[in-house]
C-alpha cells in the first residue's frame, strides 16, 4: 500500500494508504499541477502545465500542452508508467489534458483526465 496524496490521517490514526493504481493517478496530479521552481529540493520538477491554462485556447496551445505533458511525465514518471498518448481538448476557458499510459508493474492500461477551467 501506498501513501496517500495529498497526506492525510485515516480514521484509526495512521497514515492513509491508497492502491497502486490510485498513487499512479495522485503522481500523475502531482506532476501535471507542481510548477517548475515551485519545489526547492527539486527545481525542475512539474509540467509547467498550469501557466498554460491562461495562455489565450488555441490549437498551438494543445499542441504546447500535448509535448509539454508527455515530456514531463517521461521524465518524472518513466520507471512507473509508460506514457501512450496526451490528449489536450482546449476551448473557451476550459482545459482537458487525457493520458494513456501503462503501469510498468502490471502491464495494465490506464487512462486519467485531469479538467482545468480558467
Amino acid at each position: 500500500m501506498d501513501v496517500d496524496f495529498p497526506y492525510r490521517i485515516d480514521a484509526p490514526g495512521r497514515t492513509a494508504g491508497a492502491s497502486e493504481e490510485a498513487h499512479v493517478r495522485d503522481l500523475i496530479e502531482q506532476v501535471l499541477f507542481t510548477a517548475p521552481g515551485e519545489r526547492v529540493n527539486r527545481p525542475t520538477f512539474g509540467s509547467g502545465l498550469l501557466g498554460l491554462v491562461f495562455e489565450p485556447n488555441s490549437e498551438a496551445l494543445a499542441a504546447a500542452t500535448e509535448h509539454t505533458v508527455h515530456g514531463a511525465l517521461q521524465l518524472w514518471l518513466g520507471d512507473v508508467i509508460v506514457v501512450e498518448g496526451v490528449d489536450v481538448v482546449s476551448d473557451e476557458g476550459r482545459l482537458e489534458v487525457t493520458v494513456r499510459y501503462v503501469l510498468r508493474r502490471t502491464q495494465e492500461q490506464r487512462v486519467a483526465t485531469v479538467v482545468r477551467e480558467t
